[in-house]
């Protein structure tokens, strides 16, 4: 085999084992579904909390690179704050020993049968549960294929008189092992293909477990390339979250080649025939040794970096809060967000409506100027989580993710709408001011009975939709019914009024235009409850039908 075949049989193997990771992990990941967003939602203070979480996340996503990049995202969002991220970090260099573990594992002989099971369930099963669970067993078949391929086209290096002298070279000069690790990593970017090639030129007998220890280190370090390219363009906290990544790598690194004799030793007792499960065994040490060593010392590590990169005084609270692009890398996590940042922008679009109607009644300019500038917030909120959403529609999805995301877009054009009509109702106030214009006693009672309803049905809506509650969006129906009603009374009032000559013409057209944007506002909040509804119908009846199809499948 000449060395242009040989290129093509690593390319192509290495390519394969990319693909069944990224396979698998997508698959454990929809399967995990909200539980996963549920892990983030429960870091608190404690680092050792933290540590937990980033390790369960990264065992399930199969991808540190991954993990620390959300938590820049989540870091930049300033959801997390740096000792939150440090035990998350950390959490994450231990799970992802879970892929060198499988990596380590000899089944390429039956890898074929997983590939063969996992097509099968892919292609004829219904239920979108069941099809990621073929992912993931399709997934794991495809990267073992890829070990080996890769394997077969590096045995020849054997032969190779450059490669001997080079393995040679690293054995006497551990510090160039470390480099190797390090700038492969950083090329490929993704510490789980490093370990991959690693642990099948071990198994193939190119490289004895002294030489493959330094260059497993350096993995460690260049899987940091990927946090801190994710860090430029971020705020200084999240680049120092990332500088956490690299010190931590580093610091474990520095410690291990002082020891790296003693730790050949015992990973030679605890696995003296298999070299693969060596280089999984000493990757697993590393990273829980390195874990346990430096946990204690988080606060100095944050204290460091706070050092390294002084903050500003103030820096400027985005007008996203939730949303980062980074948190595309794990969908499900992007969903949750999604849900957080439209929830807020309801929010925002409530408390400029509040402002305006206050406005109407104390005829406060200042008031109708901060609606203004609301409704430019809600206005951007919309754009932003508009084009997030549209970047998170083209990733891996499962389908309720898939419906989720759809309904969301409707949900973020009927919330910005409320958003347009709060401002109408400020405009409005601006020409009742100008024009030195007042409601009756009675004409104002009834606008704010009507304005009670509206903001009931609002309020009821957003609720909804942050907890995701059928039963809540439901009591919506009820109450824009109501505000219909009302709106109908309160039109046949304000007639009689002018027939008797109690209200004159121009107060009674802002009179009617004020309850036309109340009922509007009403209109708007049905369609988000309703979406709620539609979501959760859809989920339930898939369910369902699946249930069903099992059911007749024992039968």
């Amino acid at each position: 085999m000449n060395t242009s075949q040989m290129l093509i049989g690593l390319f192509g193997g290495l390519g394969l084992f990319l693909y069944g990771m990224k396979l698998m992990g997508d698959g454990l990941e929809n399967a995990a579904g909200d539980r996963l967003k549920g892990f983030f939602e429960k870091v608190v203070s404690n680092p050792y909390k933290g540590i937990l979480i980033g390790t369960i996340v990264t065992a399930i996503i199969q991808s540190s690179s991954a993990t620390t990049v959300m938590v820049i995202g989540f870091v930049n969002a300033g959801l997390m704050n740096l000792y939150q991220a440090a035990g998350v970090i950390m959490g994450a260099n231990i799970g992802t020993t879970v892929t060198g573990q499988l990596v380590a594992l000899d089944l390429a002989a039956i890898a074929p049968v997983f590939v063969g099971i996992g097509a099968l369930i892919v292609l004829f099963s219904k239920g979108d549960k069941r099809r990621e669970i073929g992912n993931i067993i399709l997934g794991f078949g495809i990267l073992f294929i890829g070990m080996q391929s890769m394997s077969g086209a590096m045995k020849p290096l054997a032969k190779s008189e450059g490669f001997v002298s080079l393995i040679a070279t690293l054995s006497f000069n551990p510090i160039l092992g470390v480099l190797v690790g390090l700038v492969l990593t950083a090329i490929i970017q993704s510490s789980s293909a490093t370990m991959a090639i690693l642990i099948t030129l071990a198994n193939t007998g190119l490289i004895p477990l002294v030489v493959a220890l330094p260059v497993l280190f350096g993995n460690n370090i260049g899987t940091c390339a990927t946090a801190l390219l994710s860090s430029i363009g971020t705020n200084k906290n999240a680049r120092k979250a990332a500088l956490i990544h690299m010190i931590f790598n580093l610091v474990g690194t520095v410690i291990f080649l002082i020891i790296l004799k003693p730790v050949s030793n015992l990973i030679l007792t605890i696995s003296p025939s298999d070299v693969g499960k060596q280089i999984a065994n000493a990757h697993t040490l590393f990273n829980v040794t390195n874990v346990i060593i430096q946990a204690p010392f988080i606060k100095y590590l944050v204290a460091l970096v706070n050092k390294l990169i002084p903050s500003d005084i103030e820096e400027e609270n985005p007008a996203i809060l939730y949303l980062d692009d980074r948190l595309l890398e794990t969908p499900v996590i992007a969903v949750g967000q999604c849900s957080k940042e439209i929830g807020r922008m309801g929010e925002k679009a409530r408390e400029i409506l509040v402002l305006a109607v206050e406005s109407i009644e104390t005829g406060d300019e200042n008031l109708i100027k901060k609606v203004g500038e609301g409704e430019d917030l809600v206005d951007l909120l919309e754009e932003e989580i508009t084009k997030f959403l549209v970047k998170l529609s083209n990733t891996e999805l499962s389908k309720q993710q898939v419906d989720k995301v759809t309904s969301m877009f409707h949900v973020v054009n009927d919330i910005e709408r409320i958003g347009d009509h709060a401002k109408n109702i400020a405009n409005l106030s601006t020409e009742k001011i100008a024009k030195k214009l007042t409601f009756s006693e009675e004409a104002q009672t009834e606008l704010n009975e009507m304005y009670k309803y509206t903001l009931k049905a609002l309020d009821t809506s957003i609720e909804s939709f942050e907890k995701n509650d059928v039963k809540l969006a439901s009591t919506v129906i009820d109450i824009e019914d109501k505000i219909d009603a009302f709106q109908e009374k309160l039109r046949d009032n304000d007639i009689k009024r002018l027939n008797t000559s109690r209200c004159e013409a121009r107060v009674s057209a802002i009179y009617l235009d004020i309850i036309s944007n109340f009922e509007r506002v009403g209109d708007h909040s049905l369609n988000v409850a309703e979406a709620v509804i539609r979501v959760n119908k859809l989920f339930v009846s898939e369910a369902a039908a699946t249930q069903v199809k099992n059911i007749k499948d024992n039968e």
